[in-house]
């Protein structure tokens, strides 16, 4: 009787939550409209290969109202008979409340929402491989804290090495082995020498801070030649980059995007399907049971950590080789961290930590959109857009996500 009650009253709170949604669309953007504004969304970019469908035009006011109604009646349906997936339902409603703001922002302006959603894939990026590399060294139950130490050392690599040898593919293994070797000091300092995780990846992130910026300032910027890598350009897929949307979004971009892509995948099939995943996950959560059934503990641990170092690499290389082509100090500029909120967010799944990853991404991309438009909000709270949206993630998702069991703790083998 208990957990009907309980149940009622998590039903009428989403509900609640609905509403709260739809009076919000209600007063937050239709005062500031006119029923003569009309906003519209553009869908096509110029030197896309993809097919064009046009732009879509409509009355800011109606588009609001109509949002606002949905929302509403998701609410009272919520109330009255409740929905199954009420998850789903809770994206919907924020989705809507997103596209009411979008509106509201573009009244009377253009806003490309290709642009937007492809320019969100990019900046989620390096936040989605900062994640994955939590993902492979959390899953064996070593926290890695040092994840920025580690992309910010793969980016001074792949620069320096990028410029050396004016090769793109150089500078990008250059920074893959330069985070595997930030990975392997990690896993020798938690593992052999059980120091305390978080303290070792903190050291590892003013190591590679102090480094990088002792090198950048004594010889990059002494010889610029050396911090002149070239860059990725974009490949466009067959067939595939023809697509409305999705092509221009998904299969127009450069070798480190196509990278994260199937990185995902990997993870995600070798970790729930392969037999390595299953004993990186037994010493994940139960070590002790996992060595007992003859799986070296050690050995798994070390690899995943420096495997993981390898994919924070990458994530810095990105940022050199794919985006501003030239190492700047302290360029990570936090995204190590939001990798882990979002690993978090995402429960420790390489595909939920994508999905995590594309919401700071959004974020980011939606700051640059709304500075455009000279949207009526203080630039400072643009600029603390994506910070903020880490916080209130990670409040959201404190107490609910459940980390391997033996996360953190150092083994003994007996």
């Amino acid at each position: 009787m208990n957990e009907n009650l309980n149940n009622t009253r998590r039903a009428r709170t989403w509900g609640i939550v609905f509403l709260v949604f739809a009076a919000l669309m209600l007063i937050l953007f239709l005062p500031g409209t006119t029923g003569s504004q009309r906003t519209t969304f553009a869908f096509d970019l110029e030197l896309s290969q993809a097919l064009p469908i046009g732009n879509l035009t409509f009355s800011t006011q109606g588009g609001l109202y109509l949002l606002a109604v949905l929302s509403i009646f998701l609410g009272a349906w919520q109330l009255a008979k409740g929905f199954k997936q009420v998850y789903l339902i809770l994206g919907a409603v924020v989705l809507m409340f997103v596209l009411a703001f979008l509106a509201w922002a573009a009244r009377d302006r253009s806003m490309n929402m290709t642009g937007m959603l492809q320019a969100t894939l990019l900046r989620a990026v390096p936040i989605t491989l900062a994640a994955l590399s939590g993902v492979m060294c959390e899953r064996c139950a070593v926290i890695n804290i040092g994840i920025e130490g580690m992309m910010l050392t793969g980016a001074f690599a792949s620069a320096l090495l990028g410029s050396l040898s004016q090769s793109t593919w150089v500078g990008l293994l250059a920074a893959l082995l330069a985070g595997g070797l930030m990975g392997a000091l990690l896993a020798v300092l938690a593992i052999r020498y059980k120091v305390n995780q978080i303290i070792a990846g903190t050291a590892i992130n003013i190591l590679a801070t102090g480094l990088t910026s002792y090198f950048s300032s004594r010889y990059l910027q002494a010889i610029p030649e050396l911090n002149r890598p070239p860059t990725f350009r974009p490949i466009p897929l067959p067939l595939l980059s023809r697509v409305p949307i999705l092509g221009p979004v998904l299969f127009t971009n450069t070798v480190p995007v196509y990278l994260m892509l199937i990185l995902v995948i990997v993870i995600h099939v070798m970790l729930f399907y392969t037999r390595w995943g299953l004993r990186t996950r037994a010493v994940g959560e139960h070590p002790k049971a996992a060595d007992t059934l003859g799986v070296n503990v050690f050995k798994t641990r070390y690899i995943n950590v420096i495997l993981g170092g390898m994919v924070a690499g990458l994530g810095g290389a990105y940022l050199v080789l794919s985006s501003v082509a030239r190492f700047d100090e302290n360029m990570t500029a936090g995204r190590g961290f939001i990798g882990l909120a979002a690993m978090i967010f995402g429960k420790w799944n390489p595909v939920g930590s994508l999905g995590s990853s594309l919401i700071f991404g959004f974020a980011d991309s939606l700051r640059t959109n709304l500075a455009i438009l000279r949207v009526p909000i203080p630039s400072q709270f643009l600029l603390m857009a994506p910070y903020l949206v880490t916080m209130i993630v990670l409040a959201g998702v404190v107490g609910r996500a459940v980390a391997p069991a033996a996360d953190g703790e150092p083994y003994e083998k007996q």
